[in-house]
């Protein structure tokens, strides 16, 4: 893969939303669509120009090696997908407990039905 598309699929710190009162705001000011596997909570913002994305993984999912596993699964699909999202989104992703024993395409797909059901995707 060429450095310049490499680039272009960066997941950059940027782009992440990190403070819990980004989460609060999402969470009380967006809208939220559920899944299988997957919570996925959605806030429309103008003021930026690419999707953000935050990730919730509580202890009820499961170890910490479960949880990181299920996080890196979530940014890969985020990173994947992110020049399909319209812009100037703020996405909290939360991981169910099913969202343990789940296969990178399962989630994928769930994540992804979420997001065309909360009209985010720009090809739909």
């Amino acid at each position: 893969m060429p450095a310049e598309e490499r680039e272009r699929y960066r997941f950059p710190k940027a782009c992440r939303l990190s403070r819990s009162i980004e989460f609060q705001l999402v969470r009380q000011a967006g809208k939220a669509w559920t899944g299988r596997h997957l919570v996925l909570a959605v806030l429309v913002r103008a003021d930026t120009d690419r999707p953000h994305l935050g990730i919730v993984t509580t202890r009820k999912v499961g170890t910490a090696v479960i949880r990181n596993r299920i996080r890196r699964r979530i940014k890969e699909i985020f990173r994947l997908h992110q020049f399909e999202l319209i812009s100037g989104i703020w996405l909290v992703t939360i991981a169910r407990m099913s969202a343990a024993t789940a296969r990178f395409k399962d989630l994928e797909r769930d994540w992804l039905r979420l997001a065309e059901r909360a009209s985010i995707l720009a090809r739909s």
